[in-house]
């Protein structure tokens, strides 16, 4: 305890626990006890004990009293204290009050500072933000005003540089003007081959003129023509000119787009119809044991091959007892049949006779026709002999191929087999003679080898066609489309820049054959807008797939320009770059490019994919798309709408009597009354529901058209009537078996991923006969519910296919069991190593969407599925696979590798040894192109080592294995060892193949771009020069013009303007559609058009006018190249005798008489009637050009050639020397001609015996070859070189023996 002091503070009062008054404390001095002092109160109040003592009585009161003094001022003390304690307490809580109260308003004023920071934060994220928009709209602004600028100073240069050259044409006709003061022609177009040296090897010739024996020249009037070295007749003037490609299309240009077409397109096929070799047999009881064993011996083989090339085989044949009830189906099968088969031997049917009347009396010349004989004896029959006489009076090309046999039924059947393998390759598939023995993957390969490096799908892009043209071949004039169309080409006219043109319309509305007929009309009346266009199929297919899709349009838009060779094949940069290549090739189109694409809204994630659309257009691009109007993205409904109305009760009754007429019906008055009443809603009311209820009235045989009407109009939308036709044409079937089959056909194309074919229909259930199998699919197709694209049977309609989906798959739930018999059927060919596109489209697709992954990933590592995937250009198909498995690209590309060693085990001979090096190729390719070429080395270099081992270092595959690797040295931007291997390749490929070989082309192309990356431009630009006149080469060599559209269009163009009454402008238009036809190499049509204008020529003007004498030079060239040379020399007689009389003697049109009259002379041997020809054209051209010009020089130097083969020497030397000063004088003492003519002196020379001159002269020519840079090394040869070879002087050539 304290002290009191301690606690009780002096004056204050303390209170009395016990109830006593309270008095004052007194001040109690520290460390003191405190006196014995009791209050008098105290002692009053303590009782008194009777009977005791007083000492005794007061001693214990003391001891009581002090006791209890001492424990009250304990008591007080301890009172004190606490009082003091709660005092002092209660000081500081009102302390720590005004402290709290100061805190709380610290606090608050930093709550207000806290609140005032966030808002000022918050305000300067937004601003920030906005800023970083600003930011990003002004680098997108800024971005497309770049593009714009771009795209008009592209497009303002190209005109100023054809200002220029049309400045540099001016001034060069006015020179020529002044010189003559008669005459006004081209210098190029006169003497555009004229100014070519030509030294042959010994053995031939040296001609004047190298140019093509077709050549054009300019007509009356006009200096309108083609190029010489395109070859072509000569062209007349017409107004079309001013329109056409020619007219606009620069020389280099032109065939520079024919080469790089050449390079790229697939040949489609024309005589197949949908990628099928459908061979159509009619025949007899007397020859059907010949039919059987054809078609269990050889028809497989026949199946195999075609389909190792890519496409289906067929055998179409209604047995005779059942063929009457098919008669619609027959004629609808030999209408698209490839090949048509008829085996006769003594008696022939009523039906044999109607199809032998279709096949081969009406159409003879619609495809190729074999007609196996059994002669056994004069066994024929009346009718069988009567039917063979209108066959052959039908047969006047003799086209048909007839086989006679008197044999056994199975040397017969061999014989059929021969003769149909033989039609199909060469007459069908338009197989080079060469290739006609070869294996199939051989002919494969060589196939995606003329591609180059490109990878096509021949398949996406037929059935691309095939969409078109069955949208084009619809009724669609009834449809009343010609507001929209008008409408649309308003759109196409407004001025750029515009945005992307959106044609909306419910399903069904008619969006797909309102563009297919506005662009089929486009392409008729503007032949120079390149239309690129893309349908696209169901959501998954193929033809949805973004990738594929831009890919496809990239390289058809590439193809119609300079090269393909820098298109990436990674998926992510396809989508990329495609913008850019628009950008930068519009720039060079001479019209407007227009890209259509229909259905786009069913492309997966659109908005991603196809970004390029919200991006600025090039001033000459339109992008025309078709969405349904309820799936379109928002952002797009901003863009300028052409929207498809619902059909007009007008419209409605066209679409119906269309629909009438083809099968002879008519609806009564009240029945189009219902249907008008019915066809108000908008569901009721578009072109698809109209034509399926028209079709489903009058196609129901089950029903009478009361009937069907009446069930027709209780169904409210397309889905609904959908069902209905489904449920109907399941009644119209005959037998339970029937309607089974109809029922798993249409599940099992339901549950496929791109269709299913009829060869793997029959396949899959072969109690089916064909003609069942053609009845069902002739009835389905009439009711839209299937069509048939490159083989494949698909839903014409999304609508079908949920229709489908629904009434016979339980909304889907079904599906899987489908999947699973699919699966089934193409593992099965994947176990008999028969590896086909089908395989590879639909196994995987399947496994993935059964998502079996186990099961994925082993199909995918059967290395001919991967292989025939990423040929195929099905890149990122293919890596959507392996990510659905879980496999990364270093994974994929260990697992790939492994597979093939495990392979390579099982190769023991050289054909297996070849499979595993394309396999090794392959993955090496595909490991390239996914930015992998550190693993892409190994598999590549294994290729090599395989083909140098197996085949031979020499070979030409060893060659593309060269070149294959040479690539990835590119992507390592190693260029040296790159350059090393490309020159290997090309000296292998110029070994094996010639120096003007597509695959001798290709490595120029890619040294070419090699030396560009390096800076090396001029080295680059002669390689290219040079790789694109070896394409245009081949091209003109092959004839395969089939892919130039702007031909053809051209020709149907001319063909409309022929068709009037004979005058001088229709004459010209069929001497230019002779042009063009020769230029397609269709010479018979070429001579009807050219012998057309020739005869309209003598008619309108007169036998002596100039204009005859241009089509009798065409109509000469042309039976030169038909090697009818008597005929052709009459035709340039008789057109050199009209020039002479009608023109002035140095006209440039008489020098081109002159100069193909003088070269048929020298191949026909008639040396000294060529040599008042060679000199008059020297003396036309010294007139023209002046005695110093290099072309005089070159007349000299081929009219000196024919002195010496006429061994007149003596006349030969002057003209040589002459051409020599000239040479040197005008191109230098150390131009390729020079060292040419010096080599031919020097043979003159050495001919004479002067042996030291011919040596000295040989020097000189040697070192000027030396001195020129090599082919390699980046400077092309010049066009006139000898190649190190002199002319001989033994006299001419004899005749070509193959057509030029």
């Amino acid at each position: 305890m304290g002290t009191a002091s301690s606690l009780v503070s002096p004056g204050e009062v303390i209170e009395d626990g016990y109830g006593g008054e309270g008095g004052e404390a007194c001040e109690i001095p520290v460390e003191v006890k405190p006196k014995a002092r009791l209050l008098r109160s105290s002692f009053r109040r303590a009782p008194r004990v009777i009977g005791a003592s007083f000492k005794s009585t007061g001693s214990v009161d003391l001891e009581y009293a002090a006791e209890y003094e001492r424990l009250r001022k304990e008591y007080e003390i301890f009172r004190v204290s606490k009082n003091n304690e709660i005092s002092s307490m209660q000081k500081k809580e009102a302390k720590l009050d005004e402290e709290n109260k100061r805190l709380r308003a610290e606090l608050q004023a930093l709550q207000k500072t806290y609140q005032k920071i966030l808002r000022e934060k918050e305000s300067a994220l937004e601003a920030k933000y906005q800023a970083m928009e600003r930011a990003a709209t002004f680098e997108h602004d800024r971005d497309k005003v770049k593009r714009q600028f771009k795209i008009f100073r592209e497009t303002k240069e190209k005109e100023i540089q054809d200002l220029l050259r049309a400045k540099r044409d001016l001034e060069a006709k006015l020179q020529q003007l002044q010189a003559q003061g008669i005459q006004v022609y081209d210098l190029n177009d006169s003497d555009s081959d004229d100014n070519q040296t030509t030294v042959t090897a010994a053995g031939t010739q040296c001609e004047y003129w190298s140019g093509g024996v077709l050549g054009s020249e300019p007509s009356m009037g006009s200096m309108m023509q083609l190029q010489q070295t395109f070859r072509g007749p000569e062209f007349a003037h017409s107004l079309i000119d001013v329109e056409g490609p020619f007219a606009n299309v620069s020389r280099d240009d032109w065939d520079a787009a024919v080469a790089s077409l050449l390079q790229v397109s697939p040949h489609v096929p024309q005589a197949l119809w949908s990628n099928t070799v459908r061979c159509y047999l009619i025949s007899t009881l007397d020859t059907k044991a010949e039919l059987d064993i054809f078609i269990k011996k050889h028809s497989p083989a026949l199946r195999r091959m075609c389909e190792g090339l890519g496409h289906f085989y067929l055998n179409v044949c209604f047995p005779e007892e059942d063929a009457a009830s098919y008669a619609a189906e027959r004629s609808q099968e030999i209408e698209r049949s490839s090949v048509c088969v008829l085996l006769l031997k003594s008696t022939v049917t009523s039906c044999v006779v109607e199809d032998c009347e279709e096949a081969f009396v009406k159409n003879p010349d619609g495809h190729p026709l074999v007609l196996y004989l059994r002669s056994e004896g004069d066994n024929l029959t009346g009718p069988a002999r009567q039917l063979l006489e209108r066959v052959n009076a039908a047969d006047k090309a003799a086209k048909v191929k007839v086989v006679e046999h008197s044999g056994s039924v199975e040397e017969g059947a061999g014989l059929i087999y021969a003769q149909l393998e033989k039609v199909i390759k060469q007459e069908l598939l338009g197989l080079e003679a060469a290739e006609v023995d070869c294996k199939d993957s051989g002919m494969e390969e060589g196939r995606e080898e003329d591609s180059g490096d490109v990878l096509w799908d021949l398949h996406d892009e037929q059935e691309q066609i095939e969409s078109y043209q069955q949208a084009c071949s619809s009724t669609t004039s009834q449809l009343g489309f010609q507001k929209y169309i008008d409408r649309l080409n308003d759109m196409i006219a407004a001025p750029p820049p515009t945005p992307p043109l959106l044609v909306s319309g419910g399903p069904g509305s008619g969006k797909s054959l309102l563009l297919s007929k506005w662009m089929e009309q486009q392409q008729k009346q503007s032949p120079n807008t390149l239309f690129l266009y893309h349908f696209v199929g169901r959501p998954l297919s193929t033809s949805a797939e973004p990738v594929l899709i831009i890919k496809r349009l990239t390289v058809k838009l590439l193809q119609h320009f300079w090269s393909i060779s820098g298109l990436s094949m990674e998926p992510s940069k396809i989508l990329e770059e495609f913008p850019r290549w628009l950008e930068r090739l519009s720039s060079r189109h001479q019209g407007n490019i227009i890209i259509i694409i229909d259905s786009i809204d069913q492309i997966q994630q659109a908005e991603r994919h196809m970004k390029w659309l919200i991006d600025p257009l090039p001033v000459n691009v339109r992008v025309v798309v078709s969405v349904n109007v309820e799936t379109c993205p928002q952002a797009w409904r901003l863009w300028p709408t052409l929207h498809l109305d619902p059909l007009s009760p007008r419209e409605v009754r066209s679409v119906v009597n269309a629909e009438c007429q083809n099968m002879d019906l008519k609806f009564t008055k009240d029945q189009e009354k219902k249907l008008e009443r019915h066809c108000r809603s908008a569901s009721t009311c578009n072109a698809l529901y109209v034509t399926l209820l028209a079709r489903i009235t009058i196609s129901t045989s089950c029903l009478t058209p009361e009937t069907s009407l009446e069930q027709c109009l209780l169904c409210q939308d397309t889905m609904s009537l959908y069902r209905l036709a489904l449920k109907m044409m399941l009644t119209s079937l005959k037998t339970d078996r029937e309607r089974h089959i109809m029922r798993e056909i249409l599940c099992l194309v339901c549950a496929s991923h791109n269709g299913v074919s009829e060869p793997e229909l029959l396949d899959l259930f072969p109690e089916v006969g064909l003609p069942v199998l053609s009845s069902l699919l002739y009835h389905l197709n009439r009711l839209c519910i299937v069509a048939i694209r490159c083989g494949l049977i698909r839903f014409q309609h999304l609508q079908a296919r949920e229709a489908v989906r629904l009434e016979f798959l339980g909304g889907g739930s079904n599906s899987a069991a489908y999947r699973e018999k699919l699966i089934h059927y193409f593992s099965q060919q994947l176990s008999q190593d028969r590896v086909t596109w089908r395989v590879a489209d639909e196994l995987p697709w399947l496994l993935q969407q059964q998502e079996d992954r186990t099961k994925l990933q082993l199909s995918l590592l059967n290395l001919f599925v991967s292989q025939n995937l990423y040929k195929r250009g099905h890149f990122s198909e293919l890596l959507a696979y392996w990510q659905y498995v879980g496999k990364d690209k270093s994974s994929m590309a260990t697992e790939y590798f492994d597979s093939l060693k495990h392979y390579e085990k099982s190769c023991d001979n050289e054909d297996s040894m070849t499979k595993l090096a394309n396999l090794y190729e392959t993955l090496g390719r595909f490991l390239k192109d996914l930015g992998l070429p550190s693993q892409a080395v190994a598999p590549l270099q294994r290729s090599l080592e395989i083909r140098e081992t197996a085949l031979d270092p020499d070979h030409p595959s060893v060659a593309r294995s060269l070149h294959q690797l040479a690539g990835v040295y590119v992507q390592w931007k190693k260029y040296g060892n790159a350059e090393q291997l490309y020159k290997q390749a090309l000296e292998i490929s110029e070994n094996a193949y010639g120096a003007e070989h597509a695959s001798v082309a290709r490595e120029l192309e890619s040294l070419a771009m090699l030396y560009q990356k390096q800076n090396k431009y001029e080295q680059a630009e002669k390689l290219r020069k040079t790789s694109v006149k070896i394409r245009q080469k081949n091209a003109r060599q092959k004839g395969h013009m089939y892919g130039f559209t702007l031909l053809r269009r051209r020709a149907l163009q001319l063909e409309e303007l022929t068709l009037g009454k004979d005058t001088a402008d229709c004459s010209k238009t069929l001497n230019e559609l002779g042009v063009l036809y020769y230029l397609q190499n269709n010479l018979d049509a070429a001579k009807i058009f050219l012998t057309r204008s020739l005869e309209m020529r003598q008619r309108v003007l007169g036998p002596d006018h100039p204009d005859c004498a241009q089509s009798l030079n065409n109509l000469a060239a042309l039976h030169t190249e038909r090697r009818e040379y008597e005929t052709a020399e009459d035709m340039y007689e008789r057109a050199l005798d009209i020039r002479k009389r009608a023109l002035s003697p140095d006209h440039p049109s008489l020098a081109y008489t002159l100069k193909h009259l003088a070269m048929l002379y020298k191949r026909r041997g008639k040396l000294e009637k060529a040599v008042p020809l060679y000199e008059l054209s020297l003396d036309i051209r010294e007139k023209s050009f002046g005695p110093k010009h290099p072309s005089v020089a070159t007349a000299l130097v081929n009219l000196a050639v024919l002195y010496c083969q006429l061994k007149n020497h003596s006349d030969a030397l002057p003209l040589y020397e002459r051409a020599l000063k000239v040479y040197e004088d005008s191109l230098g003492r150390s131009h390729p001609r020079v060292g040419e003519t010096l080599k031919n002196l020097a043979v003159l020379s050495y001919e004479e015996g002067d042996f030291e001159k011919a040596a000295e002269l040989y020097k000189r020519a040697m070192e000027i070859k030396e001195a020129e840079p090599s082919l390699v090394c980046g400077n092309a040869p010049s066009r006139h070189s000898s190649g190190g070879d002199t002319f001989s002087l033994r006299g001419p050539a004899p005749l070509p023996n193959a057509m030029r």
